[in-house]
Formats: C-alpha cells, structure tokens, sequence
C-alpha cells in the first residue's frame, strides 16, 4: 500500500466549512486542527509506514485527524469511522468538509484504522503523534522543567478469570498454537474428560467441595501432563508463549498436598496472572480499600501550560515510583543540563527511600510527600525515636540507647530487648514480649530530611497550589469509560500505545484553548 495524498481544494471553502468556520469557537480543537493539520500532519511524518508502490491508502494526515478526535471523543473505530462520514466539524478537521461521494476522501472503513496502528505500532516510532505534540510544546516553550506526576487505573478489557478458567483456558491455548502432530501427542497424555474445545468452564457440582477439589486436581494433572508432552520439542514463538502462560497459570494459584494431589492454597499469588485472553493484566490497588483489574495509566504534566510531558502505561502490581525514572527522562538525558532546577511533585506513592535518592542523583528537587510512620493502636511512631546516623545507635522516648545492627543491603535494626521490660513506657510503646524494635531503611537520611521539608508552611503552600493540576489533566483523560478508564485493546505494548494516542489528543485540545497558531515568525500562543 502507498501513501495517500489528501486532494487540494479550490477557494473558496465550501457552505460545510463556511458554517464550522462561523459556528465552531475560537478555541475548539476542530478549527486547530482544520487550521494546523497539514503543519502537525505531513505526510512525510507516515512516509515509512507504506510502500512505494501498490494501492493508494487513506492519506495519513486524515487518519491522524480522526484517531486524535476518536480518543477525545471515546469513540470505537466504528463509530469513529462513522462520525468522519456525517459528522461535518470532523470533516472540517479534516479538511475535506466538501468531499463528495464517491472520492476516497468521502468515508472509509473501520478497518482502515485498524490497519493503521498496526503500522505505527510496527514501525519504529510507534508514538509519534505524541513526540509531535511534544515537540511543538517545547518550541512555542510551554514545557518547563517542573513535572507533577500521577497515575490513574485502567481497567482491563477482559473479564477477570478464576483460577480453574484460566487453568482450562491455558490447556485451550497451548492446543490451539501446538502444530497438529504436537497438538495430538499433548491431547495423548490428557487424562480428563474434556476435548478442551468449548470456551469456559467445564461442568461441575460447584456446591459440592469435594467435587470441585477433584476438578482442581484434575485440571491441574492435565497441565502438567501437558507440559510433559513438550520435553525435546523445538517450539515456534507461538507455542513456547503458550507453553509458558500454562506454566505460570498451574503453578501461581496452586499448592501440591502431602498425599500428592493438586489444590488452590488460601491469599493471593505475587503478580498474579488474572486472564488467559490478556495474560499482561494484573490485579492493583490505587488505595488499600480501592482494587481494580488491569493496567495503571502514569503522566508527568508541567503545572505552568498543563502540557503532557510524559505518559506511561505499566502493570496494575506496577509501583508508581517504579515508573517515575521514565516519566522524568526528558529532565535528565539530552542536551539539557540535568541540574538545570528541575522540581518533581508527587504524592506519597513517589516518596519512596529509592526514588529520592534518584532524583537526588539527578539534581532534581523532590516535592513529593513522604509518609510518616505509623505504628498500630496510636503507641509511639518511629519518628518519635531520635535515629544518629553518625554514631549508629537510636534513642527512644525513655531515652534508653542502643546501637543499630547494619543490615547487608544497607540501613539495620536496633532492639531494645530486655530494656523494654522494666520500661515505665512499654504499654505506650509495643505489645512484642521480645521489646521494641526499629527499623532502620537503607535510605533513612532522605526520608528523614524529606519528612521535615514537608512540615514547613512555605513547602505546603507550594505543594497544594501545584499538585492537584495533574488530578484535573487526568480528569480530562479519563473521562470516558470507552478509551478511558477502560482499556480498549488487550496487552500492555498495545495498552500503551493506546493511552499515549489519548494524551497527545489532549494536548492539541490544550494547544487549542490556549490559541497556538503559526505565524509568519513561526508557532505562537495567543491566547482569544
């Protein structure tokens, strides 16, 4: 397929973009786009994605045009192809609000952005929409060097699955992506009665304990058989995929008896696999109370221009600090001076011991929240215990001293022991028949210094005038369930590309509200 080149138009502009032009506001994202499209857009930006010779596609500028709005709008692909067929301000965005029947720029099919972002997706640049909105915010210089950083939940757009589905399911699978001689030796070795063909769970008396245990251990027989089967096989990328989701589905939920049979232990498993149909997806917690399923949206925005800087998408287990490095990559790599004054708000999540320490390494300043420790039934916290680094020891509130016993990957413990039991303070302070113990974190310098930053009134008027912008930007991103705060598309490299497609569609709504045009100086905001 070549590249489509979207077809010049005579003046003067038709009745449908004479009527947008007089209707539409002065900040609207249609008459930015209809204004800046060719600019933003060019068709040397997808050049790469096509052939040179074949048949013509869409033009890119256009494709680009309705995947910005579809996001915005949170929209399917059908809908999405159906509103730049009627929808006469998409048109207009368009630029093709005076196309007629017939011509390849009168509609297409939803096919047609399918096939799309497989391309991009493909290509080298995958998010390139999003680098273009990020660079023309650094030329009209709306990005700064503050960065507010948050996450947001994105629900997976699968069901969550049980332990004894996802097991089957896995069975399913690895039948489905083994070559028929393989497929037919691993079916062979299958002991149940179950062809493994219908999707679902398979039949069971669920209120008999018994008979559900034995269906546990059956399946979980079956997976390990299955695996058996595969021993000196060479497996295609496709089978070893599915040879190593049953490996993970049969093991993570699973605990083998002393009598040797198969059953599902009591908790949760660490990473958790909850579906074979997005074996990415992952259980999360955005609060103790608050779980979800799925993936975890992260931004860096700067609070000046409300610009997205950065947007991430990781798994729902993911820690934010985990993903913050990443956020902040333009603050330390490139030309600019990593200790050129970057500041980085956050909120508890982003206080960790480690991640202060990056950005102290950095030079960037932390305007992050660090938690202050609390101990259970209100006795006393461990900042009411006075830790000297210097000379290694901890004094506690009775003003006992003891020496603090290092750890090997850095900070250690300090027992008072035997000193707690003849201490008048003891019910105040622990429960433990074994005394008062303190632990001492690797980085408890940085925690330290970073609790006390945030008590001073200039440090808190600073935090809450900033932070809460990044709250309202991902209030704009994910006020649609479709697209928003329900994933779309299954698997995180897809997720991902997704959800940077959402933030640069909100940053060209951002640069339409705050008026940015080109100039005969070049691109500058003004502002109606």
């Amino acid at each position: 397929m070549t590249l489509g080149r979207q077809l010049r138009r005579p003046d003067p502009p038709a009745t449908g973009a004479r009527w947008c032009e007089a209707a539409l506001p002065e900040g609207s994202v249609y008459r930015f786009l209809a204004r800046e499209r060719a600019r933003l857009f060019p068709p040397e930006l997808f050049a790469d994605l096509f052939q040179p010779t074949g048949r013509r596609s869409v033009p890119p500028s256009i494709l680009a045009v309705v995947m910005v709005l579809q996001r915005l709008e949170g929209l399917s692909d059908r809908e999405a192809a159906d509103r730049f067929a009627f929808d006469v301000r998409w048109r207009y965005a368009a630029g093709v609000a005076d196309a007629v029947a017939g011509e390849e720029t009168a509609s297409f099919a939803h096919t047609v952005l399918v096939d799309f972002r497989a391309r991009l997706r493909a290509s080298a640049d995958p998010d390139r929409i999003f680098r273009v909105t990020l660079k023309l915010a650094r030329q009209v210089g709306l990005v700064g060097v503050r960065r507010v950083l948050d996450s947001a939940p994105l629900e997976d757009a699968v069901a969550t699955q049980d332990t004894v589905t996802l097991v089957r399911g896995a069975i399913r699978g690895l039948l489905r992506a083994c070559p028929p001689p393989l497929a037919a030796k691993v079916r062979g070795l299958l002991r149940r009665e179950d062809d493994y063909a219908a999707p679902g769970k398979p039949a069971c008396d669920w209120t008999d304990r018994a008979a559900r245990e034995e269906l546990v251990d059956a399946l979980v027989g079956d997976g390990y058989r299955a695996h058996d089967a595969l021993r000196g096989e060479r497996l295609d990328p496709r089978t070893a995929e599915a040879a190593a989701l049953l490996a993970t589905v049969t093991g993570q939920d699973i605990q083998e008896t002393p009598d040797g049979r198969f059953r599902i232990f009591e908790g949760t498993a660490v990473d958790r696999v909850i579906s074979t149909v997005d074996p990415q997806a992952r259980h999360g917690h955005k609060t103790a109370a608050h779980g979800f399923d799925g993936y975890k949206a992260h931004v860096a925005v700067d609070p000046d221009s409300e610009v997205i800087c950065a947007a991430e998408v990781s798994s729902a287990a993911t820690g934010d600090a985990v993903v913050a490095p990443t956020l902040l990559g333009d603050l330390v790599s490139g030309e600019r001076e990593p200790t050129a004054g970057g500041v980085v708000y956050g909120d508890s999540a982003y206080g960790t011991g480690a991640n202060l320490a990056w950005l102290h390494r950095r030079g960037l300043t932390p305007m992050v929240t660090t938690q202050l420790p609390t101990p259970p039934g209100g006795r006393f916290g461990k900042d009411q215990f006075r830790v000297d680094l210097q000379a290694q020891t901890v004094t506690c509130p009775a003003r006992v001293t003891v020496a603090i016993i290092p750890a090997r990957r850095g900070g250690g413990r300090a027992r008072f022991g035997a000193a707690c039991s003849v201490c008048p303070l003891r019910q105040a302070c622990t429960t433990s028949v074994a005394g008062r113990l303190v632990t001492i974190h690797p980085h408890q310098a940085a925690l330290a210094a970073a609790r006390a930053r945030q008590r001073q009134p200039a440090w808190r008027a600073d935090y809450r005038a900033t932070r809460p912008k990044v709250e309202r930007k991902l209030a704009h991103l994910l006020r649609r369930r479709h697209g928003g705060r329900r994933a779309r598309v299954r698997g995180l490299v897809r997720v991902g590309q997704d959800f940077k497609l959402l933030a640069a569609a909100a940053n060209l709504a951002r640069f339409a509200a705050l008026g940015l045009r080109w100039t005969a100086t070049g691109w500058q905001a003004q502002p109606a």
